[in-house]
C-alpha cells in the first residue's frame, strides 16, 4: 500500500478516536455519565477544552472527504508519486497537530496547522493537474 493510502487510513482512525478526548472531558464531569448513557437532553456543563475538540473533530471531518478525494483519485489515475505521498504525510500530521493545538487553545499554532494541512492537499492537487 503507498504512503498516500497509508496517510488516509491512519487520518481515518485518527478521526475515529477524536472522541475519547471529549468524551474523557464529559465523562469527568458531575453527570457526565447520566448525559453520555441518557438521551442527552439538557446541557452538560464541561471545560471549554471539551468544546474545542468535538470543533476540532468536526473540522477534522469537514476536510476529511476532500483529503480522501484526492488521495483516491492519485492512486486510481497512477499519479501518486513522492510528492502526494509528502502531501499526504503533512496532511495527516498536521491534522493531528491541529487536534492536539486546538484543544489546547493554542490559537495562532491552530491556524498555522490547518494552513499546513491544506498545504498537503494542495500538493496533492497540484500532481493530479498535471
Amino acid at each position: 500500500m503507498t504512503t498516500d493510502l497509508w496517510m488516509l487510513v491512519a487520518t481515518g482512525f485518527w478521526a475515529a478516536c477524536i472522541p475519547v478526548i471529549y468524551a474523557a472531558g464529559r465523562l469527568s464531569q458531575p453527570g457526565g455519565s447520566a448525559w453520555a448513557f441518557g438521551n442527552r437532553e439538557g446541557t452538560l456543563v464541561v471545560p471549554t477544552w471539551v468544546d474545542r475538540a468535538v470543533r476540532a473533530h468536526a473540522n477534522l471531518t469537514e476536510n476529511l472527504t476532500l483529503f480522501a478525494i484526492l488521495v483516491l483519485v492519485a492512486h486510481v489515475t497512477g499519479k501518486a508519486n513522492a510528492v502526494t505521498a509528502t502531501g499526504a504525510t503533512l496532511f495527516f500530521f498536521s491534522r493531528v497537530a491541529h487536534t492536539l493545538i486546538y484543544t489546547v487553545g493554542w490559537i495562532y499554532l491552530r491556524t498555522l496547522a490547518f494552513f499546513l494541512g491544506t498545504l498537503g492537499e494542495i500538493m496533492i492537487l497540484v500532481q493530479l493537474l498535471k
